[in-house]
């Protein structure tokens, strides 16, 4: 089944008349696709917790492009206040979301840059040039992890995906949802199983909104029917993204472990896909915080209550998952397999990791 023609998503740009970035508002799909404009980085901030812009690449270059903001509308003309105001900037921004490392990667990739400049107009000239050479790998990125991947599809499989890993979570084509775009692009005839996700429904509002938009075959399913499926073989393979990956576990939307537990169980092999700016090695499961949200996400569903005010909610929203449970991780070098300890020295070549120098 080959993908139909359509014009290609952009989730995140550099508006170079206007100075602002120009984003698509996730919070309103499925029902409308809108861009908004953010010009500060207040605003930036506002939208990245409200998950208007999520994922974690997506979020690498928002941070990117939010140090660029701050140093694009900066009216400082000394140097020095200059760089401590665009640092209070990238310190906000950084306090977001403090579970998913891309963005804190992206502010301290453009951070560094402004850092060498030798003036205030250098600053902001080399800010907005490496917030957008940010953005424009992660396309190239995604295009290579997505051929890797696609190579471990079989010619035709049904396989289960969580959350949003697509090009809505990057600044196009994906990352999981990108391994599958290229599976279909090489000819595989794919069909996917899209959890729904709770409490905020990516996998219903994000992942089948944009796999019907290309014509995928698509089937949306309640998270806990997974492992069921799994039990009738309705499942060949399942593959899902990462915010951050340690030296021992993945870190991803709530609910991927347990699919994970799942897939191990019945032999199904469960595959992540991340670039390297996804991993943080030098760090332990137990160091990273994850983050939990608003209690009004469970107990109401828009406007209707659905717990008693008594109740007490715990809404984490990421889980880890060891990686004796993930068959291989999927990159823009290649594809890593068992042993980690072993195929992570990849990660850890500086010649691999381009564009992440000072």
């Amino acid at each position: 089944m080959s993908m139909p023609e359509r014009e290609e998503l952009c989730t995140i740009a550099w508006e170079r008349e206007t100075g602002s970035i120009v984003y698509i508002d996730q919070t309103l799909l499925p029902g409308r696709c809108e861009q908004m404009r953010c010009t500060t980085v207040e605003d930036l901030a506002r939208a990245i917790r409200r998950l208007e812009v999520r994922g974690a690449p997506a979020l690498g270059i928002a941070g990117a492009m939010g140090v660029a903001l701050a140093a694009v509308r900066s009216t400082e003309t000394d140097l020095g206040r200059f760089l401590a105001e665009v640092g209070r900037a990238a310190d906000l921004l950084r306090s977001t979301r403090p579970t998913a490392v891309n963005l804190a990667w992206g502010i301290d990739r453009v951070a560094r840059k402004v850092a060498m400049a030798a003036s205030v107009v250098e600053a902001k000239a080399l800010a907005v040039a490496e917030a957008n050479a940010v953005a424009e790998e992660d396309e190239l990125t995604c295009r290579r992890l997505g051929a890797f991947g696609e190579e471990l599809f079989p010619t035709a499989c049904t396989v289960l995906t969580h959350c949003n890993a697509g090009a809505l979570a990057c600044r196009c084509w994906g990352t999981a949802l990108g391994v599958i775009r290229s599976a279909v692009a090489a000819g595989k005839e794919i069909r996917v199983i899209a959890c729904e996700t709770r409490p905020l429904n990516q996998g219903s509002r994000l992942t089948c909104w944009e796999l019907a938009r290309d014509g995928i075959d698509v089937t949306l399913i309640p998270d806990s029917s997974a492992a069921y499926l799994m039990r009738k073989g309705a499942i060949d393979l399942v593959i899902v993204g990462a915010d951050r990956i340690t030296k021992d576990a993945v870190f991803n939307k709530i609910g991927t472990y347990m699919h994970a537990v799942a897939a191990h169980h019945h032999g199904i092999p469960f595959y992540v896909a991340a670039p390297l700016s996804t991993f943080d090695l030098a760090r332990t499961e137990s160091e990273i915080t994850v983050e939990e949200r608003d209690r009004a996400e469970l107990a109401y569903c828009g406007d209707r209550q659905l717990a008693p005010d008594s109740v007490n909610v715990l809404n984490y929203a990421f889980d880890a998952t060891p990686l004796d449970l993930v068959d291989a991780i999927i990159t823009e070098i290649g594809v890593l397999r068992p042993p980690y300890s072993e195929s992570f020295r990849l990660v850890g070549n500086p010649a691999h990791r381009r564009g992440q120098g000072a």
